[in-house]
Order: C-alpha cells, then sequence, then structure tokens
C-alpha cells in the first residue's frame, strides 16, 4: 500500500486529527477518498504477493475459534550452528506397554494358578507334601527353570539362546563337541533313581481271634526271621523264609487267660509272654517249652522290653513297671511307677547293653516319661504333650537320643524328642490315631499305623514328614508294627484279624530303587493257624 501523506509537524493536532480520519460528523473529506481510491487501485497488483489462509468451513468468520489451531508463537528462534548436531528429543510415556514377546503367557497363567493353588492346599489336612514336591519338580521340567522366576509383565527380553536351541554344527566334530558340553553336567550329578513302594501288601495271612484292644502288644519279630503273633490264649510263631507256622502255647478257651504282650530276646531264641494274669512267661522258643514264670504284678502285662539279652522291664495295667533278670532265682531288680494308668509302651533305646541307654514308657495318662539304665524309681524326664495315651513308641537306629512317640484319638499327633533334653524337635498331625511307630533300618524314614478314621499305613521322610506314600487295605485300625530283620519289609496286625506284609523300605546298599519287587503285590491268603 501507498502510505498516506503526512501533515506537517507545524499543523494543530485538532487538524491533523481532521485530515488523517474522520471527521467529528462523521464525513469523508476529498482528500481522503482520492487516498483511498489510490491504494484500491494498487490492489490487484499485489495480490499475487499474499498469502491468506481460509479459516475452517465450520466457522467462517471467527478462525482464532477454530479447533486444534496452533497458537502463535511469540519467542524468536533462535539461530542454530551448522556444526552442531541437533539435539535428541527426550521421549516420555504416560503409561508402561509391555512386550508381549519377551515373556511367555502360559507360564504367567501358571504362576497365577499356583497361588490359588497353595492357598486351598493349607486348608485341606490330605494334601500332601510330596504331591507340592511333585509339582514343584513337574513345573521346573516342562518350563526349564522358568516358572520360579517368570514375571506376568515383562519391558523386554531378558532370555538368551541355550546351546540346546542353537542351530547344529556343521560338521561332525562340532557335533560331537556339541554333545559331550551338553552332557558334561549330567556326567558329574549323581543319577536319581526313581523309588518305587508297592500301594499292595506283598501277603495277607488271617489272624483269627486277634485281640481288638489299643492298650496290648501282641507282634513281634526276631533277628532269626520268625514272627511270633498272639491269638486270644495262643502263641504262634511263623517263619518268613519258609512259611513254617508253629505253635508255641495255647490255654483252653474257657480258661478267661488271654495273651497281652510278647517280646522276643536279642539273641532270638527266648520269648517273654505277658498274660492277663499278672505274669510273665518266659519261653525258649528252639525246645517250645516255657523256662520260667516271673511274678510280682497286680494287673495284666499289657508292655514288654528287652534292654539287653538277660534283662527285661514289664508294664502293667496298674502303672506299675519292674526290671527283671532272668538268670537270678530272684528275678526282680528294680521296680517304679511313674504312670497313674495303665502303661501301654515301652521301649528301650539300646538292645545290646551298651553304656548310656534309656528307656521310654508311655502310658494312658497321656504322659511319656524318660528312664537312665540305673532302674531308678523317679524318671528322668516326664513329659506331657500329648493329649492322648502314649503307646508308638520308636527310638531311631542312626541317631542315639532321638525317640519318636504317637498318641491317641484325642491327640494324633506323632512328636520327636531329643531324650537327653526334653525339647520336643518337631511334630505332625496325622489327623488319625497312632498306634504304631517303626524306623527304617536304612534311611531316615518311619512309617505309622494308624485307626479311625482312615486305617491306613503312612511313611513318611525325616525330619521334613513328607509322606512318602500311604497304603490302605486295613478294613479297621492297625494295632501292631513289626520290622523284619532286614530292614526292608514292615509287618502289620490290624482289628479286621488280618495279618499283611508290606515291602516299603530300602535294603542295605538300596539307592532308592526297588529291584527285587516289580509286581503289584501278592494276596495269598493263608490262614496262620
Amino acid at each position: 500500500f501507498t502510505p498516506a501523506p503526512r501533515v506537517p509537524s507545524s499543523t494543530p493536532p485538532s487538524a491533523r486529527k481532521r485530515e488523517g480520519g474522520l471527521t467529528p460528523c462523521g464525513r469523508d473529506t476529498a482528500s481522503q477518498r482520492a487516498v483511498l481510491g489510490e491504494r484500491m487501485d494498487d490492489l490487484p497488483r499485489m495480490l499475487p504477493h499474499l498469502q491468506i489462509t481460509s479459516p475452517p468451513e465450520t466457522c467462517p468468520n471467527s478462525p482464532r475459534h477454530a479447533p486444534n489451531a496452533p497458537l502463535p508463537s511469540t519467542t524468536t528462534p533462535r539461530k542454530r550452528s551448522a556444526a552442531s548436531p541437533a539435539s535428541p528429543v527426550p521421549t516420555s510415556c504416560d503409561r508402561f506397554i509391555p512386550n508381549r514377546g519377551a515373556f511367555d503367557i502360559a507360564v504367567s497363567k501358571f504362576e497365577i494358578a499356583r497361588r490359588c493353588d497353595a492357598e486351598n492346599a493349607r486348608h485341606d489336612y490330605n494334601a500332601s507334601p510330596a504331591k507340592e514336591e511333585y509339582k514343584r519338580e513337574l513345573a521346573s521340567t516342562l518350563y526349564h527353570g522358568q516358572a520360579a522366576s517368570n514375571r506376568v509383565l515383562a519391558f523386554k527380553s531378558t532370555h538368551t539362546s541355550s546351546p540346546r536351541s542353537s542351530a547344529a554344527p556343521a560338521t561332525p566334530t562340532e557335533s560331537l563337541r556339541a554333545l559331550y558340553t551338553l552332557n558334561k553336567d549330567s556326567l558329574n550329578t549323581p543319577k536319581r533313581f526313581l523309588r518305587r513302594i508297592p500301594q499292595m501288601a506283598e501277603r495277607i495271612l488271617d489272624a483269627p481271634d486277634l485281640i481288638d484292644d489299643y492298650y496290648l502288644n501282641l507282634l513281634d519279630w526276631n533277628c532269626d526271621n520268625i514272627l511270633v503273633i498272639a491269638l486270644g490264649s495262643a502263641v504262634y510263631l511263623w517263619n518268613n523264609t519258609d512259611g513254617q507256622i508253629t505253635k508255641l502255647m495255647q490255654e483252653p478257651p474257657d480258661s478267661g487267660f488271654d495273651v497281652t504282650s510278647v517280646s522276643w530276646a536279642p539273641g532270638g531264641k527266648q520269648l517273654m509272654v505277658g498274660t492277663s494274669r499278672a505274669t510273665v512267661e518266659l519261653w525258649d522258643t528252639v525246645a517250645l517249652k516255657r523256662v520260667r514264670t516271673l511274678e510280682g504284678h497286680s494287673a495284666r502285662v499289657g508292655a514288654l522290653a528287652w534292654a539287653n539279652a538277660h534283662h527285661c522291664t514289664s508294664g502293667s495295667r496298674a502303672g506299675e513297671m519292674r526290671h527283671h533278670d532272668t538268670r537270678a532265682p530272684p528275678h526282680s531288680v528294680a521296680a517304679a511307677k511313674a504312670h497313674q494308668q495303665e502303661v501301654c509302651g515301652l521301649k528301650w533305646s539300646s538292645t545290646h547293653g551298651s553304656g548310656g541307654s534309656r528307656l521310654a514308657s508311655g502310658g494312658n495318662d497321656n504322659l511319656l516319661c524318660i528312664w537312665d539304665d540305673r532302674l531308678t524309681t523317679a524318671p528322668q524326664l516326664q513329659l506331657a504333650r500329648h493329649t492322648a495315651a502314649v503307646k508308638a513308641l520308636a527310638w531311631a537306629p542312626w541317631q542315639r537320643h532321638l525317640l519318636a512317640s504317637g498318641g491317641g484319638t484325642a491327640d494324633r499327633m506323632i512328636r520327636f524328642w531329643n531324650a537327653s533334653t526334653g525339647q520336643c524337635l518337631n511334630a505332625v498331625d496325622t489327623h488319625s490315631q497312632v498306634c504304631a511307630l517303626q524306623w527304617s533300618h536304612h534311611d531316615k524314614e518311619i512309617v505309622s499305623s494308624h485307626g479311625f478314621s482312615h486305617n491306613q499305613l503312612i511313611l513318611w521322610r525325616y525330619p521334613s514328614m513328607v509322606k512318602l506314600a500311604e497304603l490302605s487295605g486295613h478294613t479297621s485300625r492297625v494295632l501292631h508294627l513289626a520290622q523284619s530283620p532286614d530292614g526292608v519289609t514292615v509287618a502289620s496286625a490290624g482289628a479286621d484279624e488280618t495279618l499283611r506284609f508290606w515291602k516299603i523300605f530300602n535294603g542295605p546298599g538300596a539307592k532308592g530303587r526297588d529291584e527285587t519287587d516289580l509286581r503289584n503285590g501278592i494276596t495269598e491268603a493263608r490262614t496262620i493257624r
């Protein structure tokens, strides 16, 4: 546009206002119309040099209110040097976007479901720790160790390619080198053998007239592989080597006489028999005759235990215990009474007469007493943690002062004790009456027999107390347990009048594989009579 002519400075301000704008009355002057005409004539000539931005159609009259219109910048941009490189523009994210290719959806789903299963397992008393261990091993194998540390969401991939997933070598030499490298670690680690525990009894014998009494001890197995069992008023010997059955003694059925306990001497030739007449009889099993009768009790003798080849301890329903020397004419060596009710469990820690032996006694008064070998009248320790009768007692053969005890129906606990200090090392709730306990001679395992409500045998791993097997077959409570001299087979006698043999322990030198019996069990029905 052509600039308007300036009015000389000598013109008064009022005159300059009237010449450069509107008159007070609003009418154009002649000079203003001339200037406006000149500007209008120059407009077509300047149009090609103008850049006119049309406003959006939605708002043609107000371009400053158009949506998403950029605001004009009020700062003067600085001139960038050509030598300086462009600085990186920082990026910012307002949320976490995971990389789905960096994690395994199946493993993540397994991790979420496993926590729910663990929560449910805590409220289920039948959940076996062995099954949980199997699940962990299976998950580690299937997911190549990722299940323990896999994240549900991952930002970037952290997995590295393993030698197994890499491409095969091109030459045979490289192929052999790769195979050796992959299997080098497995050769150094010891091989794990899968142990098979038969779920069925190897042999079943009929045992009629077996007294259904929790407080009696009617089964034992000696070092010559001969098992003794008391059935009513009779005592039978069964040779596991040749299957021969021998009747040791028999009283008339109407005599009111019952055998209430049996126990083999360490040598395997003599047998101690407790009776309902408050007497203890010593028998020679080779000559099949009674050697002598030991008296002194005032009630039936329900528990017997040998300290060595010549000394034996007996416990009666009156709560008294007597120590006998089978060689001396006055057989009674000492007497003690620490229980107020029937003594139903007796067990010496050593059957070889070594110094420092201890005697454990359990009674119907829920007490567990520990005695030393000095035969004192008072127990060394008196433990009252059980809430029911303590019949099941077992000393660990591989640890001198470790004792296991089991409680009755109101207690249902298996407890492990330090016999030197009286400290309870561990306890597990079996949810069933504990009738008998037997330690393995070769492994840190223990088997327990139970009554109501499952009537089963349970094999435990010590000290984790993981269930290795649950053996069912008895239809009534399993009252007695005995172990073979080789430490492999366990015999169980139940109130269902059956005697069952289970091959559940490892033998000497075994590495966890049951190589001697690959059958599901032999159910040979025979009568012990």
